[in-house]
């Protein structure tokens, strides 16, 4: 991808409590069968639903790195409660060569327990020492109104160690964010990163786009989908979207612009981390 290389680091993978058409509504049997094609490992025995728990680190020039979500964390995270845990994200990076002080800025695209597990310790200090974690504000405000878990977990410990970075709509991360965008006389665009709300599976959901190089784009799309079901219709809602109607018209943009741009789709939790759209 130009000046960046994104890699794939699977935290976790195992049975969801669901079986997949209980979890998702308004899919065919044509839909069903699309799916599986995709993402033939997403079915189980028994209509068991089996699903990947995965980050995504994009490694940048002078060997720094941006994270994209931190798993299901460690035993005894929230995620403990259904997740498979723990996770196993530390060991994934020292395997990638990964130092975590090197990490300088950590994406969460939203605040459920299966995408900040790691985020912090099991001490409540956090994992990336070096790094801001840029949140949407709108996320924040959500979880204030709701009293979620994760105020506590992750957001608190965070806030008090001056490492929150609250963000308010598009924000470009890395590149210059008044030329890294144009095409230029060949058709490839300048190399950046920047994080767009895709709002729907919660008030505050952020995917981030990498863009240069062969490709156009690599959206990492957290959950704007789940299921390959998804990606075969996106007016398939899951069952777990803060506002399906408002998830339903995300998914259906991020899928219409990813095919405009021949974008190449980064998922949290299919079987294959990276998906090419027809």
């Amino acid at each position: 991808m130009g000046c960046f290389e994104v890699l794939a680091l699977r935290d976790a993978a195992g049975p969801f409590f669901l079986n997949y058409d209980d979890a998702f509504s308004g899919a065919s049997g044509n839909d069903w069968a699309a799916a599986r094609r995709i993402d033939p490992a997403a079915f189980g025995p028994d209509r068991t639903w089996h699903l990947g728990f995965r980050c995504y680190a994009i490694r940048r020039p002078g060997d720094r790195y941006t994270l994209v979500d931190t798993g299901v964390g460690p035993e005894g995270s929230p995620a403990s409660a259904w997740a498979p845990v723990p996770g196993a994200l530390p060991q994934v990076l020292a395997g990638n060569g990964i130092d975590l002080r090197r990490v300088d800025t950590v994406v969460l695209t939203h605040l459920h327990e299966d995408h900040a597990g790691w985020a912090v310790t099991a001490e409540g200090v956090p994992m990336f020492p070096h790094a801001r974690y840029v949140v949407q504000q709108r996320e924040l405000d959500a979880l204030e109104a709701g009293g979620s878990e994760m105020l506590g977990y992750v957001v608190r410990p965070l806030r008090a160690a001056g490492q929150l970075h609250p963000v308010d709509g598009p924000v470009v991360l890395s590149g210059d964010p008044a030329k890294a965008g144009r095409r230029t006389l060949a058709g490839r665009r300048g190399d950046r990163i920047r994080v767009v709300p895709t709002p729907g599976h919660t008030p505050g959901h952020q995917s981030v786009l990498v863009e240069g190089g062969r490709h156009d784009q690599v959206v990492i799309t957290g959950d704007v989908l789940v299921h390959a079901v998804q990606v075969v219709d996106p007016d398939v809602a899951y069952r777990y979207e803060a506002d399906q109607d408002e998830a339903r018209l995300t998914r259906r943009s991020l899928l219409d612009t990813a095919r405009r741009e021949r974008a190449v789709l980064a998922t949290a939790h299919l079987n294959r981390p990276f998906v090419e759209l027809d």
